[in-house]
This record gives C-alpha cells, structure tokens and sequence, in this order.
C-alpha cells in the first residue's frame, strides 16, 4: 500500500511535466496536417460511414439506430486499442529523454495514454452529433458516462503500462499483440448484437474484458437505462486490478529498462 501512496505523491509533483509530455503529444499526433486536431472528429465519421456500407446490410435491421449502436463500440474500442498500442513503444521512443534526466518513467507512458484519452473525448462529440441527428432520446442515465470512461481509462492505463515493459525486453510483443487486438475487436460485439452468437461460444465474449465496458456505456447512453450494478462492479475490479498489476510490473522492471533501450 506504501508503494501506492508513493506512486500518488510523485504523480502530483510531476504533475506539471505530465501536462506538458501530454501537450506535445497532442502536437505530434497530427503535426503537419492542414487540419490538425480536427481529424479526431472526422476520423470516427469516415470510419461510420465505411462500416456502416458494410454492415448495415446484415445488421440495420436487427439493430435500432445502427450508426450509434457501432459508435459506441467503435469509439470506446478504438481508444483502447490506440492508447495501449501507442505505449507499447513509450520507453523506447523516450530513450534519450530516461538517458539524460531522471523523471518518474511511468510519467512518459502516461502521457500518451491521456493524449489518446482527449482525442477519444474529442471524437464523443461525433456519437453526440450522430445521437441529435438521429433524434435518439437522451436519458438522464448520460451522467454515468465520465464514470464508464474513467473505468477504461484506468484499464487501459494499467494494460499500457504492462505492454511498455514487456515490449522494452521483448520487441515481437507489438506484432503478437497487433494479432490480439484484432481478435477482440471482433469478440467486442462492435458490429452486431451478442445475441447472435450461438450459447456454445457465448463463453468467448465473456473473457473479453473490453466488451463489458462497451455493454454498459450502451445501457446508459443508447439504451438510456441504468447501469447494471454487476457490470460496474466488473469494470470497477478490471480497472483497480489492472492498474494494481501494471504499476507493480512496471516497478519491478523499470530499472533494467536503460539496458535495454
């Protein structure tokens, strides 16, 4: 518990250092682009509107409001996927920084997961748009989102972290995990219902700790219901024991890192 403490107590103090690691990640993502941070709004709508061609024709009719129905899952999946393959190589890219200063590490990898994070927040404004536009009924079970998005925010943070260090040691961890990412984008419900799965295979859906984040990010926003108190309490322990792992990973490791990078 000690270490934990810790670990909020240097947050705080390079809490200014994380601001700025954060803004130039920000600059970076599309430095050069004519127009620059607008793309994360027209990137999730040009990538609606080509995967609405493709499967709005096998699911539109069985799915109400398809275009928010795969925004949400899209969007949310999409953050986890960019945050977590961007900090793979966080340690590495920031070698010559750990070689000259000392600065908590975890600081680094951090910052780009909480860029990624404001470009996904960014992009909640298209789901938003598509909502108005479509006329869908907006519930006042909305105010659970930051709750959801914290969640996976938190999540993702700690599966980050574990990523970072693994690929410092082992560089085949990206392409394996380019694999991995693929299976649980199509085991995240992301297209179709998850009642179009036959009961023998529901178990695969079950193991995939995305999907529960997704489910209940649609009970409050798409289907305008209150959140399931068992899937909070999933997301809730997914998050604490992910960032429980990842820091202690990260920790027991970080030290070798100048050896390897």
């Amino acid at each position: 518990m000690t270490r934990y403490i810790t670990y909020l107590k240097t947050f705080q103090q390079y809490s200014y250092l994380l601001s700025l690691l954060v803004k130039k990640e920000v600059k970076k993502k599309y430095k050069g682009s004519f127009l620059g941070i607008l793309w994360s709004l027209l990137n999730p709508l040009l990538h609606m509107l080509v995967l609405m061609l493709v499967f709005s024709t096998l699911f539109d009719t069985s799915i109400h409001n398809f275009p928010v129905y795969m925004l949400c899952g899209f969007l949310l999946f999409n953050f986890f996927s960019s945050s977590t393959m961007s900090s793979m190589n966080s340690m590495i890219s920031a070698s010559s920084l750990i070689n000259k200063i000392y600065i908590p590490k975890y600081i680094i990898t951090l910052s780009t997961i909480l860029s990624n994070f404001i470009f996904f927040v960014i992009s909640l404004i298209d789901l938003l748009a598509i909502m108005l536009i479509t006329r869908m009924e907006i519930t006042i079970n909305i105010l659970y989102v930051p709750l959801y998005l914290i969640l996976l925010l938190l999540f993702s943070s700690g599966i980050s972290l574990i990523l970072a260090t693994v690929t410092v040691f082992f560089r085949d961890v990206e392409h394996i995990y380019g694999v991995l990412l693929v299976a649980l984008q199509f085991t995240s419900a992301i297209f179709y219902p998850t009642s179009i799965i036959p009961d023998e295979f529901q178990f695969v859906l079950q193991y995939n700790p995305i999907l529960y984040y997704i489910e209940g990010f649609r009970d409050v926003l798409y289907s305008g219901i209150a959140p399931d108190i068992t899937n909070i309490l999933v997301c809730f322990i997914l998050a604490i024991v992910s960032m429980i792992v990842g820091l202690f990973v990260f920790e027991k490791k970080q030290n070798k890192f100048i050896l390897h990078i």
